[in-house]
């Protein structure tokens, strides 16, 4: 049996943008590259946020000690979207008056489908960690967009996957969040549930807002519906999710909870505590399991990362780290920062020397992922098992 420690998060952050950049000196005569973060550092995804901001200046630092990019000092500037459209909207257009080469954003998928038209008009490379939605790299409103992490339509196969193989579950419900993620994801899983051909039904769905904590009510449905399991897509980590869990134990729910792909982080157990025993889900990132516990660039950036935090990354954190690198890694190779020519040494092609070994990307700039499903053994201790 295998087990995943998905480490434990204490962080501070600066309680302005402006004070979250990092003073370097130049170089070159360019002076340093600034490279902009745009993510949540504040409400329910605040703590999430702030590790993928903590991730980037990480990776930064490693960068710039191997001589930068194009030989010039990388300076990182991060301002918080929020986890709200318009406000995402107004942080891009301060982006580009701050000049930045790339940005790195995207925790929830509302924000980064705003936040696109601005960078694209702008011709700012934008690069999004970890926001799932498929319409990101529907190539419309960012014809060069890339992104790190899995998207909906990657991760539905899995879920379909362990309802059907791994549960043997006829009568499904969902708890999906209301917007671009939730409703795509739950939309991709029933589509690759019908392609699976057994037998299945939709019980119930229910329905909330990103910022919702209470669900005592939608739980009240469930229940009465008699799920075999209960798919729940919350990107609230920190907040929504963890809450999400703990009342569906005291809704004395007998289905099996199954987490959406990604949703299960280190902030969930530290809330939920107990209440994750018996849940199951996936991910694509286990900082000490293989093939990661093998990879050096990944070692090493556990190393710094332990070094600035006092923590071992998760998942979103390793995604942020992966975006500057990739990055920097496509511009030293084209000795450009041009947008169009860096997005073409990503799209549809294989990046070496990455945290996730060698990264490859489909045609439309989605990076390719294996997913590992697993079942909390003990939620006090995050004790899990990797299910074949």
């Amino acid at each position: 049996m295998a087990q995943i420690k998905l480490g434990r998060r204490h962080f501070t952050f600066a309680a302005t943008a402006g004070a979250a950049g990092l003073a370097m000196p130049a170089l070159a005569q360019d002076g340093p590259i600034k490279v902009g973060v745009i993510i949540p550092m504040s409400g329910p995804a605040g703590p999430n946020g702030a590790a993928v901001f903590h991730a980037v200046q990480v990776a930064a630092e490693m960068v710039n000690a191997k001589g930068g990019v194009l030989g010039r000092k990388l300076v990182v500037i991060a301002k918080d979207d929020e986890s709200t459209p318009a406000v995402g909207v107004t942080r891009a257009n301060e982006m580009v008056a701050e000049k930045v080469a790339v940005v790195i954003e995207g925790w929830n998928s509302p924000v980064t489908l705003a936040m696109q038209p601005v960078l694209a008009r702008a011709d700012i490379l934008d690069i999004t960690a970890v926001s799932k939605a498929d319409p990101i790299l529907a190539g419309t409103a960012n014809p060069y967009a890339a992104r790190m992490n899995s998207s909906n339509g990657q991760d539905g196969g899995v879920i379909a996957d362990i309802l059907v193989n791994k549960i043997g579950a006829k009568r499904v419900g969902f708890l999906s969040q209301n917007d671009a993620y939730g409703n795509g994801a739950q939309a991709v899983i029933e589509a690759e549930l019908t392609k699976l051909g057994k037998p299945w039904e939709k019980v119930v769905v229910e329905q909330f807002p990103f910022k919702q904590t209470d669900f005592r009510v939608s739980l009240v449905n469930v229940k009465q519906a008699k799920p075999d399991a209960v798919v729940a897509i919350n990107a609230a980590e920190s907040s929504g999710m963890p809450a999400l869990i703990q009342q569906y134990r005291q809704a004395g729910i007998d289905g099996v909870f199954v987490g959406a792909v990604g949703t299960i982080l280190p902030t969930v157990f530290r809330i939920a505590g107990e209440a994750m025993t018996g849940v199951i889900s996936a991910d694509i990132y286990f900082p000490d399991l293989p093939p990661f516990d093998g990879i050096k660039e990944n070692l090493d950036f556990i190393a710094a990362f332990k070094k600035a935090h006092n923590e071992i990354p998760d998942k979103g954190a390793a995604l942020g780290g992966q975006a500057l690198m990739v990055w920097a890694s496509a511009a030293n190779a084209t000795k450009s920062l041009d947008r169009k020519t860096v997005a073409g040494a990503i799209r549809g092609k294989k990046i070496p020397g990455t945290l996730f070994g060698e990264m490859g990307f489909e045609a439309n700039g989605q990076a390719q992922h294996k997913h590992t499903i697993f079942k909390v053994l003990d939620g006090k201790t995050s004790k899990m098992e990797v299910m074949k």
